[in-house]
């Protein structure tokens, strides 16, 4: 559905002094993701001709977040009025007639595109303005959204200014505003800041359109859509309000969670039907799984691939990079890091394999490790189809492992091998009949020594 001509700006420049943290407010994550990325995806949809982040001083971080949308600088914080006209400059030559400039928040991680194009529309049917709204049962500290017996939104009351009655309303203003873009910056030079805070403030806009002789109008929309976050109780709240939206649509979905409760799924995790997920499973950014596919309880994953039927953990963790093929297993504290496993290869426990392939069917036995790292360099370790590696060997990459090849238990391989051979590589075994009974008596004879000195 094509949406009206518009331009956004997101308000981001709140250093949020409650959130107790040197980061600015709006890079705080929800589900893996800043919120104001967030915020981004959900006005992306509208593909609007601009879109402006305006941020305050020294938010470099903040900055390279939004890119490439355009950022703008609110040096003064002098109130939300003030923020929208530091997006002035950013803003020059939008001109449609009938245009509109959607104004948003940058910590506000739920709002929907199509809530934002349910305002558009309003716009596009003559309202100068349009505010959204929410209905809560304890309306306090927010403003409210008065309106006349036809439904136009004739004023924004706050609460410290308004009267015993319109204390009782419980349409609330959210401060997300589309305003018409022709008139923005002419109403927001009317604003002035004669109020307690001195700050200007948008809401102002709606007595200003109206003596305008314009028309105002409100949306309304759900209040957990609006949640806003200003302190780490709110960003804990937020989070629990998108993981409970993820697990109910993965359920819904045909996804099998052992225990809803304990997964914990990230902005863009995707797990296709039939697939299966244990207890206590986190889910960082990047992960995909396949449909059949079995991760087992405690298991950590970001940045992997797992395809159809494989089978991953209990106690396992797939970092950045790391794909398993079809029917693969990946077992119990096995870390897999960069390294692609063919269909059906197995790392059944204990074992680290790091920037490294291993092909088909290949087994990878207990505690065997890719010695990846020089302390300078990463290398590779590449592990043919079919290759088994017995326990506890360490693969000091670069090196191959053929196809079919076997490495002997307890092996430092530091030379490729080639397929089909076997390779032992470790210190010589030797025995000495009787030596254990003499070491016993020894060590015996010594300890009665020391323990009978007074």
């Amino acid at each position: 559905m094509n949406s009206p001509s518009c331009a956004t700006v997101i308000l981001s420049a709140g250093l949020g002094t409650r959130m107790r943290s040197p980061k600015p407010k709006a890079m705080h994550e929800v589900g893996g993701l800043p919120m104001v990325n967030h915020v981004l995806s959900a006005v992306g949809a509208l593909a609007p001709e601009r879109t402006v982040v305006v941020v305050g001083p020294d938010m470099p971080d903040l900055e390279r977040a939004v890119a490439p949308a355009e950022t703008a600088i609110q040096h003064d914080r002098l109130g939300t009025a003030d923020a929208v006209k530091a997006a002035r400059s950013a803003l020059d030559g939008y001109a449609s007639p009938d245009g509109t400039v959607l104004v948003v928040y940058g910590d506000s991680p739920f709002l929907k595109a199509e809530t934002l194009r349910r305002m558009l529309d309003a716009r596009a049917q003559g309202a100068a303005v349009v505010v959204l709204g929410f209905r809560t049962q304890d309306p306090t500290g927010y403003g409210r959204l008065i309106q006349d017996a036809g439904g136009d939104l004739i004023a924004i009351v706050e609460e410290r200014e308004a009267s015993p009655d319109e204390k009782a309303i419980t349409f609330c203003n959210s401060g997300v505003m589309a305003i018409k873009a022709a008139q923005l910056f002419t109403w927001i030079d009317r604003v002035d800041n004669d109020n307690a805070k001195g700050e200007f403030y948008l809401t102002d806009l709606v007595a200003i359109a109206r003596e305008d002789g314009g028309t105002c109008a409100a949306i309304e929309a759900p209040e957990a859509e609006l949640q806003g976050v200003d302190s780490k109780t709110d960003l804990a709240a937020a989070e629990a309000q998108f993981q409970e939206t993820r697990r109910a649509a993965a359920l819904e979905a045909g996804v099998t969670l052992r225990d809803p409760a304990t997964v914990w799924f990230s902005f863009d995790t995707d797990i296709a039907p039939g697939a299966e997920v244990g207890r206590n499973v986190v889910f960082g950014p990047g992960v995909s799984i396949g449909e059949g596919a079995v991760i087992k309880d405690f298991c950590h994953l970001e940045g992997a691939l797992v395809r159809p039927g494989a089978e991953i953990g209990p106690f396992a963790r797939l970092r950045p990079g790391t794909e398993i093929g079809a029917g693969a297993r990946i077992g119990n504290f096995v870390e897999v890091k960069n390294a692609v496993f063919g269909e059906g290869a197995k790392a059944n426990h204990l074992s680290y394999i790091g920037d490294a392939g291993v092909g088909a069917k290949a087994n990878i036995g207990a505690g065997t490790i890719t010695c990846n790292y020089d302390g300078y360099l990463k290398s590779r370790t590449e592990i043919g189809a079919g290759a088994f590696i017995g326990s506890n060997s360490s693969l000091v990459a670069p090196v191959t492992i053929g196809d079919g090849a076997i490495v002997g238990a307890g092996s430092t391989v530091t030379q490729d091998v080639a397929k089909d051979a076997i390779a032992v590589a470790r210190g010589r075994q030797e025995a000495r009949d009787g030596a254990a009974v003499k070491f016993r008596e020894g060590r015996a004879a010594r300890k009665a020594k020391r323990t009978s000195k007074p």
